[in-house]
C-alpha cells in the first residue's frame, strides 16, 4: 500500500531569503583572509573555492526544493487530478521547471567564471571575477521569487490534505449539499467534522476511520455536488468528482427525503443519474436520510417511483435517532468485501497461490470405513444438546455444586489445594503442609504445652510472693549498694532524656520525675522517707546532666565507668577512642575535596577553548 506523506516537504524560502542563506553559508564555510603578497596561484585558488562553493550550495538547495515535491506523472491518478484541480497542473509544472532551468544557468555561470579565474593575473582581477560570478547567480535566484512563493503556498496546502489510502477499504459519501453526509461520518467514525444547517459547510474531503469485522475502513466525506455540466463545476465540487472517478470504493449516495436541504426529490434523483457513469464497477447504496422528519411510509407514490428508478437497495436512516446507521454500514462493507474477493479470484495471482498449495489425500488400502472421531470435550464447544451435556457431566461434582453447598453466590472461595501437585494425594487436606519425611511443624509441638505454661505461671506467682515476704522482713542494703542503684537509675534516665532530645531538637524538654516501677530484685528501699530522698537526689543528678553539654555528659559517664572497670579495660578503651579520633582527622581533607553541591565554586577549566580560540584555518574541520 502506497502512502503519500506530503507533510515531509521542507519549507521553501523566498528569493531574498534564499540569497541570504547561500551567501551566509559561503562566508562561514570558506576561507576569509587573503593578501596581495600571496602567490597568484594561491589567490586564484582562494577565489575559485568561493565561486565553486556558492555554485554547489545553490545546486543543493534547488535539488532539495525540486525533489521534495511529488511528480504529477509518477503519483496515483487520484492525487494527480486532485492537484490539478487545486493548483492547476500547468502552473505547478512551470514553477518547478523554472527552478530546474535556474539550476542549469547557475551551473553554466560557475563553469565560465572558474575558467576565467584561471587566467587572472592579480588579486584585484580575481576578486572582481568572483564578485561578478556571485552577483549573477544571486540575481537569477531573486528573479525566481514568484515561483518560490507559489511553491510555498502549494506546500502549505499539500500539508493540510488528509492522508487517503488509494488502495484501502473505502466508503465514499456523496450527494447534494446539506443532506446529512457529515453527520453520518461523525456517527460511524471518530471524526469531528463541522456540521451546520446550510449548504457547502464541507469545502474539502474529510477522512474518518471505522472498524468492521476486525478490519479498518476509511470513510470519505466529500463536498456537496450540484446538478450542472462538468465545465461549470467549481473547485469544491471537482474534489468529489475526482474521488468518485479514481477510488475503488463503495458509494453511499445520500437522498434527503424530507427535502429540508433546499433541493427537491426530482433534482436529487436527476443528479444520481448524471453521476451514474462514475459508479461503474463500484457497489452503490442509496441512503434515504432524515426519516425522523419524513418517514418512508408518508412518501407519495411519485416520490417512491423516483427512488425505484435508481435500481439500488434503499436504506432508510436518521442521523438524529441513529436509526438504520449500522445496517447501512454493514451492507456497504459487505458489498465492497465481496467485490474485492471476486477481483482477486479473477486476477493472475490466484494461480500462483493455488500452485503453492497441495492437499494430500491418502489412497484407500482396504474397504473398512474410517469415520471422523471427535472428542466429547470438543463437541461441548461446537453446540451439543443440553440433554447430552447433562448426561456427560452426570456424576461429576462441579464448582457450581460446591458454591451452593457453601452458601450461594459471592461466598465461594476457590479450593486451590485441589491443584497442588503433592507426592500423596491425601496430603492436600492437611491443615499445615508437610515439610520433611511426611511431618510438619505441628508434629513437633507438645500437646501438653498449655498445661506446662500454667505450671510455670504458678511457680512464678509463688516466687513473687516469697520475694514480697522477704521485703517485708526488712532486708537491709548497705550504702554502697544504694549508691550504685541510684547511679544506674540516673544513667537510664539520662539515656531516655538524650533520646527525646534527638527526636525533638527544637522543642524544650520538661524534666519529669519517672515513677519507680516494681522491681523483682532485693535492692528495694526500706521506707518511704528513704525513697523520697533517693528520688530527689536522682532528679538533681538528671537536672545537672541536662545542664551539661553532650560532650561533658559523655566525659562524666566515662569517668564513672573508669572507677568501676579494671585498669586494663580502661586502657584498651582509651586506645580505641584515640585511634577513632586519628582516623576521623585523616578523613577530613578527603571529605572536604569530595564535597560537591549547589554551593560549590570549583572551576575545572580556567581557559575554555571554545571561548578563547580564534578563527580556524582552512582544513577538514567544518565547525566554523
Amino acid at each position: 500500500m502506497v502512502h503519500y506523506n506530503f507533510k515531509s516537504i521542507p519549507p521553501i524560502p523566498n528569493g531574498k531569503e534564499l540569497v541570504d542563506i547561500i551567501l551566509t553559508r559561503t562566508q562561514r564555510k570558506t576561507p576569509t583572509v587573503v593578501h596581495k603578497h600571496y602567490e597568484i596561484s594561491r589567490i586564484k585558488k582562494f577565489y575559485t573555492v568561493k565561486v565553486q562553493f556558492t555554485h554547489n550550495t545553490i545546486s543543493e538547495k534547488l535539488d532539495e526544493i525540486i525533489g521534495g515535491f511529488p511528480r504529477i506523472d509518477e503519483i496515483h491518478p487520484f492525487y494527480a487530478d486532485l492537484m490539478n484541480v487545486l493548483y492547476d497542473k500547468d502552473h505547478y509544472k512551470l514553477a518547478l521547471g523554472q527552478l530546474a532551468m535556474t539550476k542549469t544557468i547557475v551551473d553554466k555561470i560557475a563553469r565560465d567564471y572558474i575558467k576565467m579565474l584561471r587566467y587572472g593575473d592579480s588579486l584585484y582581477r580575481c576578486k572582481q571575477l568572483k564578485r561578478a560570478a556571485l552577483g549573477r547567480m544571486c540575481t537569477i535566484l531573486r528573479k525566481q521569487g514568484p515561483s518560490l512563493e507559489y511553491l510555498e503556498q502549494v506546500r502549505q496546502h499539500l500539508a493540510r490534505l488528509p492522508s487517503i489510502g488509494t488502495s484501502s477499504r473505502t466508503l465514499i459519501l456523496c450527494g447534494y449539499p446539506n443532506v446529512g453526509k457529515s453527520s453520518f461520518l461523525n456517527t460511524i467514525t471518530r471524526a469531528d467534522v463541522e456540521v451546520h444547517p446550510y449548504p457547502f459547510t464541507t469545502k474539502s474531503i474529510f477522512v474518518g476511520h471505522t472498524d468492521y469485522k476486525y478490519m479498518q475502513w476509511q470513510v470519505l466525506d466529500t463536498p456537496g455536488i450540484l446538478d450542472q455540466p462538468l465545465e461549470d463545476r467549481n473547485t469544491i465540487e471537482m474534489q468529489s468528482i475526482t474521488a468518485l472517478a479514481h477510488l475503488r470504493a463503495t458509494v453511499l449516495y445520500f437522498v434527503d427525503i424530507s427535502e429540508t436541504c433546499g433541493y427537491s426529490m426530482e433534482e436529487q434523483i436527476k443528479l444520481f443519474h448524471s453521476l451514474r457513469p462514475l459508479f461503474v464497477n463500484k457497489p452503490v447504496v442509496v441512503v434515504c436520510n432524515k426519516i425522523d422528519a419524513c418517514p418512508m411510509e408518508s412518501l407519495s407514490p411519485e416520490k417512491q417511483n423516483l427512488l425505484a428508478t435508481t435500481e439500488c437497495d434503499l436504506f432508510p436512516t436518521s442521523t438524529m435517532t441513529q436509526q438504520g446507521i449500522s445496517e447501512v454500514k454493514a451492507a456497504a462493507c459487505e458489498r465492497l468485501l465481496q467485490m474485492r474477493v471476486e477481483a482477486k479470484l479473477k486476477g493472475k495471482k490466484r494461480d500462483d497461490v493455488l500452485q503453492r498449495l497441495h492437499m494430500a489425500v491418502p489412497k484407500p488400502r482396504d474397504g473398512m470405513p474410517r469415520l471422523p472421531n471427535i472428542p466429547e470435550s470438543v463437541l461441548l464447544r461446537v453446540g451439543e444438546s443440553e440433554d447430552f451435556k447433562k448426561e456427560r457431566i452426570k456424576g461429576r461434582r462441579l464448582a457450581k455444586d460446591l458454591e451452593e453447598e457453601l452458601g450461594g453466590g459471592g461466598t465461594l472461595s476457590l479450593p486451590l489445594r485441589d491443584f497442588h501437585d503433592l507426592k500423596e494425594h491425601e496430603w492436600k487436606d492437611d491443615v499445615m503442609p508437610e515439610l520433611l519425611d511426611g511431618k510438619n511443624i505441628a508434629d513437633y509441638v507438645d500437646a501438653d504445652i498449655l498445661l506446662r505454661l500454667d505450671e510455670l505461671e504458678r511457680e512464678e506467682d509463688v516466687m513473687l510472693q516469697t520475694e514480697a515476704m522477704e521485703e517485708d522482713d526488712g532486708l537491709e542494703i548497705d550504702e554502697e549498694t544504694q549508691r550504685r542503684i541510684r547511679k544506674l537509675k540516673g544513667r537510664k534516665s539520662a539515656f531516655v532524656t538524650e533520646s527525646r532530645e534527638k527526636k525533638t531538637k527544637n522543642k524544650g524538654v520538661v524534666p519529669r520525675i519517672r515513677q519507680q516501677s516494681r522491681s523483682r530484685t532485693k535492692s528495694v528501699l526500706r521506707s518511704k522517707r528513704e525513697r523520697d530522698e533517693a528520688e530527689i537526689e536522682d532528679m538533681a543528678d538528671r537536672e545537672m546532666e541536662m545542664d551539661m553539654s553532650r560532650s561533658q555528659r559523655k566525659k562524666r559517664r566515662v569517668a564513672e565507668d573508669e572507677d568501676e572497670l579494671p585498669a586494663e579495660v580502661v586502657a584498651v578503651e582509651k586506645r580505641k577512642e584515640k585511634s577513632k579520633s586519628i582516623a576521623k582527622k585523616a578523613e577530613r581533607k578527603r571529605n572536604r575535596d569530595a564535597r560537591k553541591g549547589e554551593g560549590d565554586r570549583h572551576v575545572f577549566d580556567m581557559h575554555p577553548k571554545h571561548l578563547l580560540s580564534g578563527k580556524r584555518k582552512s582544513g577538514t574541520n567544518q565547525r566554523r
